[in-house]
């Protein structure tokens, strides 16, 4: 049977499965164990009742302090939240290095992209984050139950959300073509919402600059994950020595790891 990799989700963005995937290996990711999306905030009854069904025991928000407070989770029934937050502060940073980039982007098509590769770097680099990492593997940990789904998030489900999918593919030894592709799937989960915003810019009389830059705000890039992986590899040579000296996985926690999700 043909299983579908983008859920069903009507009111949400961006809900996918990482089950099917295979591992050098071998082995495969049990479907209806992991699910990755956007936020959980704005849901309808039927797609709250979606998740519950699936079922979704564990809820972990890797979103700031402040996008909590301004959406909270409509956690599904039955499922215990968990707040994580991959940055301590809200996300656009303060007001002054907003407003300094808003002026950027109106002259600089690429400021977007630079923007962004350094937030990949800060996700790599702060404690904080790695931290935060770190929490969401032991709720993975315990996700140990045969009729138990994880799901975890943050607000459009692409950067701290797609970081804690390469991260969780990685330690169950996922090929790296595999784990690219799954990244750049959200450009393809996405493209309504940027199709979208790409209009109403244009009805606001934004030029191609601006445009270009807020396009690559809201999606997701190649150089982005490289920019990652670049960092990952100054740091500890590779992602594997990564989630061993930054996250502090052990050779036992990855074999629980593996046998809970693989298959």
């Amino acid at each position: 049977m043909e299983r579908a990799r983008l859920l069903p989700i009507a009111t949400g963005l961006n809900f996918r499965e990482l089950g099917g995937y295979k591992t050098l290996d071998g082995k495969t990711i049990k479907w209806n164990k992991i699910v990755r999306s956007g936020r959980l905030s704005g849901l309808s009854q039927t797609d709250l009742d979606f998740l519950a069904n699936y079922p979704i025991k564990y809820d972990v928000d890797f979103r700031s302090p402040e996008e909590k407070s301004q959406a909270p989770d409509q956690v599904p029934a039955g499922a215990k939240y968990t707040f994580d937050p991959v940055f301590p502060v809200d996300e656009t940073q303060s007001t002054k290095q907003t407003s300094d980039l808003q002026r950027k982007m109106n002259y600089d098509p690429t400021s977007g992209l630079v923007e962004m590769r350094r937030v990949y770097r800060d996700v790599i680099n702060q404690s904080h984050a790695q931290k935060a990492y770190r929490k969401f593997f032991d709720v993975l940990l315990a996700n140990s139950d045969e009729d138990s789904t994880l799901l975890f998030h943050c607000t459009a489900g692409k950067d701290r959300t797609g970081m804690g999918a390469i991260f969780f593919l990685s330690a169950l030894n996922v090929d790296e073509d595999t784990i690219r592709a799954d990244y750049l799937l959200t450009n393809r989960a996405i493209k309504p919402r940027i199709d979208n915003l790409v209009m109403d810019l244009k009805l606001q009389n934004k030029n191609s600059a601006f445009i270009q830059s807020a396009k690559a705000l809201q999606s997701v890039n190649i150089s982005y994950y490289n920019s990652a992986m670049e960092a990952i590899k100054k740091l500890s040579g590779s992602t594997q020595n990564y989630l061993k000296e930054y996250l502090h996985l052990t050779d036992h926690d990855l074999a629980d790891l593996r046998k809970i999700y693989l298959e």
